[in-house]
């Protein structure tokens, strides 16, 4: 497997830990416990931080098919260095981190930059490939 497909399942498990980590903050920040009978209104009603976490769980789910895509697009088509792929999807895998983290400290023109990164070397995976 390549480092590429490797950052995908990374991807993958992005979601779970920004929810987890607005789950436990919101439980924390006295939101109450956690219902899992309703999480979506549980984690609506959170504020701060774990409100910002659970925002970074929404968008990296949005973000992931596109990505997911762009790599096996990539390997499919073979015009392009399995070297660039895999960095590409490094490039991502580390901006999504970057961005998570950069949204629970409310950083919001950092955070930003950071997403068109992750943004940018998605599109290069699939403008790269052509």
């Amino acid at each position: 497997m390549t480092i590429a497909y490797w950052c995908v399942l990374i991807s993958v498990f992005m979601p779970i830990v920004w929810a987890g980590c607005a789950k436990a903050g919101g439980v924390r920040a006295g939101a109450g416990r956690f219902d899992n009978a309703s999480p979506r209104d549980y984690l609506g009603r959170l504020q701060g931080w774990p409100a910002r976490a659970n925002w970074a769980q929404q968008n990296a789910l949005e973000a992931f098919a596109p990505f997911a895509a762009g790599v096996i697009i990539a390997h499919q088509v073979g015009n392009m260095a399995q070297s660039t792929i895999d960095l590409l999807a490094i490039v991502f895998v580390v901006a999504r981190i970057a961005f998570g983290l950069l949204y629970m400290a409310n950083l919001a023109t950092l955070r930003s930059l950071v997403w068109l990164v992750g943004l940018v070397s998605t599109v290069l995976l699939f403008v790269l490939s052509a």
